[in-house]
């Protein structure tokens, strides 16, 4: 008597899941995933050996009940924002979170890894998940859903849901231009790098698309140069002369002119593939600051705002009096109320080939 209890219980949990996969299907997005480094990673690295964690204060002081959740920021990141915006959850968690429900994991969840970038050296650097590491965990969510609402709800919800991959910064940051000179030695040309980063993202678009994707968004890289940690390690007055550093903000308009015209030959029958700036929206909050309310445009909140971040943005850190008038929280990440505005800017690109 007991099994066949267990047994007709087990079919109504699943009867309500597939119900509630039913009501999803309702809205155009049934679900978002997430891939890429930390300006999407909404905690993924607190589940893993690496040093790249914003899970301690003050990272998340304006988040709710002001929980450093693991996202590099005081706040919410743009994929919350896409997220609710589409009506799918208010926040999306990692999929690296034990405590996750099948509830949870049906509406999407980020793969995303603070440190990561589409050049597996460069996650091996920061001790991050790579972009494949990052896809066998979606296949891994694949077979989990699977078991949970069958196949064919699994192979729907995949197929009519939003994907984001956001990736490539660190892969110039912390890898070519950093202190391994590895990939400098093999591709001592620049543009050369660049084509091979392009074969790494040509690649991982191809396997996303395998595993059923069929609506992606790629973003862009921001104006590394204006990244006030770039800024520090690059200029040469970087106390009294903060400037971006024009010859990598003219790297990162060229990573995302080969991107835009690149990706346009990925396209498959049925799918939408779209490239989303946030070069713009970025370099238009640092050039214009007050437009926006902003004061300070070249230094984050935390610390002195020159060059912390991680573990150098931490519980002893001094904080700035007013996170709203800065366009950074550390030294390489926007404020959520950065984040907020660069969303704004991607509204109609979402609602036109995404929602």
């Amino acid at each position: 008597m007991s099994s066949i209890i267990s047994l007709l219980g087990l079919l109504l949990v699943i009867n309500i899941l597939s119900l509630q996969y039913s009501y999803a299907q309702k809205s155009k997005i049934s679900a978002v995933f997430v891939f890429g480094d930390s300006t999407v990673d909404p905690g993924n690295n607190n589940y893993i050996s690496t040093y790249s964690r914003g899970n301690f204060p003050p990272y998340g002081k304006d988040f709710a009940n002001h929980e450093p959740t693991g996202r590099f920021s005081n706040g919410r990141l743009v994929t919350d924002f896409i997220a609710e915006f589409l009506g799918v959850k208010k926040n999306l968690p990692p999929y690296l979170d034990p405590r996750l429900t099948i509830e949870d994991l049906m509406t999407g969840v980020s793969f995303a890894s603070a440190g990561a970038g589409f050049d597996p050296i460069t996650s091996q650097l920061g001790r991050a998940l790579t972009q494949p590491q990052q896809l066998d965990l979606f296949r891994e969510y694949k077979r989990k859903l699977q078991a949970a609402i069958g196949k064919e709800s699994t192979d729907d919800l995949v197929r009519n849901a939003g994907y984001i991959v956001s990736s490539g910064t660190n892969d110039f940051t912390f890898n070519y231009y950093g202190p391994v000179l590895v990939r400098r030695s093999t591709y001592p040309n620049i543009a050369d790098y660049q084509k091979f980063q392009w074969h790494l993202i040509e690649q991982f678009m191809q396997d996303l698309l395998d595993e059923g994707a069929m609506k992606i968004g790629v973003v862009g890289i921001p104006p590394i140069g204006c990244l006030p940690a770039i800024i520090t390690i690059n200029s040469k007055k970087p106390i009294s002369n903060r400037e971006c550093i024009e010859n990598l903000n003219s790297l990162a308009r060229d990573i995302n002119q080969m991107l835009k015209t690149n990706l346009k030959g990925l396209q498959r029958p049925g799918t939408k593939i779209v490239y989303a700036d946030i070069y713009n929206p970025l370099i238009d909050m640092v050039n214009h600051k007050t437009k926006y309310g902003f004061e300070e445009a070249h230094k984050g909140c935390c610390g002195t705002g020159l060059i912390e971040a991680d573990f150098g943005c931490n519980p002893t850190s001094p904080l700035c009096d007013d996170v709203l008038k800065y366009v950074f929280w550390d030294a390489f990440h926007p404020t959520e109320k950065g984040y907020q505005i660069i969303f704004n800017s991607l509204k109609s690109l979402i609602q036109d080939n995404i929602a």
